[in-house]
């Protein structure tokens, strides 16, 4: 996985033994290597004599209940292993914190490449084409699989899963409001009054992003998906429409390609690509697709809406905190034209 690196940790005698009793083949001398993402549960390269693995761990110290379920991660990416869904091929868990202070996993090294500009700039158009159908027939096949048949009975309550996601990002929002956002009320009210038929359950991964994924080093073909933290059971139709939001927002808002000429440049239009998710997940079409994408660009409102408020209190994790929390009134107003068709 081609992402910046920066701190290093050494291996201690305890974790090197525990690795060598519980992944297999496994040889040190090995050191760890701190990735520059995962910085919800930080993630190092892990080097040793018998090659290189992937280690992810909760941090140190006291943790909010439910928050860096690391054991969910190990779950649904065990549970996908032999599916057609490209994932990592995770080797233990580690639930003892005396080990390395922690409950971590270790999962192989995916080599590839991870694009972080939806635009795709450098390529070929005909290299663009290929990069998006191998980013839908990965998602499609994620879509595809029955959870229950892979052993993940209980991973989500997925009943009523819209409805309780409406309310949540709701609340979230009107703990973190500042000033009052027109748009942001306008999508209060209209999307309880607009909720979908609800969907069959499916694996919803819930940051369906270019850059959540790793792409083989030379072919169009998603060879990993990364960051599972968020993962739970629910409408495949709002994972979808997540990932499909960049059709709809600027570079400068969401990392999208809205305000893109996309002519010749061969990144499908919204329609072609929802068209081939369609196909590929027996779907004759998507109703209510604008609810989706209002729900999507509603949420992301009130996350950033929380980062804003964060910055304010002088409790922002980032530096750009206040910059990227100010983007939420204009990608509610998005939503907004969208649910009502403006």
């Amino acid at each position: 996985m081609h992402r910046d690196k920066q701190d290093s940790e050494v291996v201690s005698p305890v974790l090197e033994a525990w690795l060598e009793r519980e992944v297999p083949d496994f040889r040190g001398p090995a050191s760890l290597h701190k990735f520059g993402f995962g910085q919800s549960n930080p993630t190092f390269r892990l080097k040793a004599a018998s090659g290189d693995y992937v280690l992810r761990r909760k941090p140190f110290g006291p943790l909010l209940p439910k928050a860096h379920a690391i054991e969910r991660e190990f779950r649904v990416l065990h549970a996908l292993r032999g599916s057609n869904v490209p994932v990592p091929r995770v080797h233990a868990l580690c639930e003892d914190t005396e080990v390395m202070g922690a409950v971590f996993y270790v999962m192989d090294f995916v080599d590839g490449r991870i694009f972080y500009d939806q635009r795709l700039p450098g390529m070929m158009a005909e290299e663009r084409s290929g990069i998006f159908d191998a980013m839908n027939r990965a998602v499609s096949s994620l879509h595809n699989v029955d959870p229950m048949a892979v052993g993940l009975e209980g991973y989500g309550r997925p009943d009523g899963f819209i409805e309780r996601q409406v309310s949540l990002w709701t609340k979230q929002y009107r703990a973190a409001e500042g000033d009052r956002c027109e748009a942001m009320e306008q999508l209060i009210e209209w999307l309880p009054q607009n909720l979908p038929a609800e969907q069959p359950a499916r694996i919803f991964h819930g940051d369906l992003r270019l850059d959540n994924m790793i792409f083989h080093p030379t072919e169009p073909e998603v060879v990993a998906f990364l960051d599972w933290e968020l993962s739970t059971l629910g409408d495949p139709l709002a994972d979808f429409a997540y990932h499909a939001m960049v059709w709809r927002v600027g570079a400068d808002l969401f990392r999208g390609f809205g305000d893109l000429d996309r002519v010749q440049t061969g990144i499908p239009e919204e329609a072609e690509y929802v068209r081939r998710y369609c196909e590929r997940t027996g779907r004759d079409e998507i109703p209510n697709w604008n609810f989706y994408l209002a729900f999507s660009l509603f949420r992301v409102a009130s996350i950033l809406q929380g980062v804003w408020k964060r910055a304010q209190q002088g409790q922002a994790s980032a530096a750009d905190a206040a910059i990227v929390g100010a983007k939420a009134h204009p990608l509610a107003e998005i939503g907004a034209r969208i649910a009502l068709g403006r």
